[in-house]
């Protein structure tokens, strides 16, 4: 079993960058796809990004994309998400997840088919 923790979350200005990290223990790293998601309007957990196990196949969310990439380092059990240009409506507790199924290049948006969770870090954008 894999335990995830987040971290790098705070408070930015609007147009500005933040990078948070996810780091796993516990488990082989390099056999869990990994996203981020984060609340939404009546959705405890809306997709952000993803990305495969080899990281060779990443997955955003309109609103993000062109603005957040997601990578990966399996030599040091971490995923991360680096967030530019942010906007107000981005502020939101992100968390990152792991799942096991499918091959290597899998990925998915859906929050159900991730069996571990992280506890969040806070991502706040001032205007």
């Amino acid at each position: 079993q894999v335990h995830l923790v987040e971290s790098g979350g705070g408070l930015v200005q609007a147009g500005g960058s933040l990078r948070v990290s996810c780091a796993a223990s516990g488990g082989t790293f390099s056999s869990y796809f990994m996203g981020w998601f984060r609340p939404a309007p009546g959705k405890e957990r809306d997709f952000v990004a993803a990305i495969s196990r080899n990281g060779g196949i990443t997955n955003y969310a309109d609103s993000v994309k062109g603005r957040f990439t997601i990578s990966r380092d399996n030599a040091k059990n971490t995923v991360y998400l680096q967030m530019n240009s942010l906007k107000p409506e981005d502020a939101a507790v992100y968390s990152c997840a792991a799942g096991t199924s499918g091959d290597t290049s899998y990925y998915t948006r859906r929050a159900r088919s991730y069996a571990y969770w992280g506890q969040g870090t806070q991502v706040t954008v001032s205007s």
